[in-house]
């Protein structure tokens, strides 16, 4: 319940309806926040791409990472349910919300290292670069 006074007007419909719409943003606090998630920054150092991106309002436990023919995509799709029955009335709420984003992932990315971390909503990706001596191991081939 929110803490919003309860004005009453002395019509009972209107005290209903106040009663009724009055906590319907209180629910769900991110009904907006979708427009944000799934902004991304892209950086690059000598070690390693990272990517960082929005997801206000959701848990790692929302957030999907898939790499497929080197394409990161990065998604999440939940839903939210309420129900409640007073005097009077009965109201039931849902919300659905989803985005997803995909990234090109470069050849010299060392796809077994990759690793992903959240906090404060801010989805952050590490793609460790092969390192140069990775790349330029020699190899003896035997002649048969």
């Amino acid at each position: 319940m929110n803490n919003r006074n309860l004005v009453t007007t002395g019509s009972p419909f209107l005290d209903l309806a106040r009663r009724f719409f009055d906590d319907d943003f209180d629910f769900y606090p991110s009904v907006f926040e979708g427009r944000n998630n799934g902004l991304s920054n892209i950086a690059e150092n000598e070690n390693e791409y990272v990517v960082e991106l929005t997801a206000p309002g959701l848990k790692k436990e929302d957030m999907k990472i898939n790499l497929e023919n080197d394409i990161l995509t990065i998604s999440s799709e939940i839903e939210d349910k309420k129900e409640e029955t007073n005097a009077g009335y009965h109201r039931r709420e849902f919300r659905k919300s989803s985005f997803s984003r995909s990234f090109s992932v470069p050849k010299n990315v060392n796809r077994d290292e990759i690793s992903a971390s959240m906090t404060d909503g801010i989805l952050i990706v590490s793609l460790p670069k092969i390192k140069e001596e990775e790349k330029k191991s020699s190899l003896k081939i035997t002649i048969k």
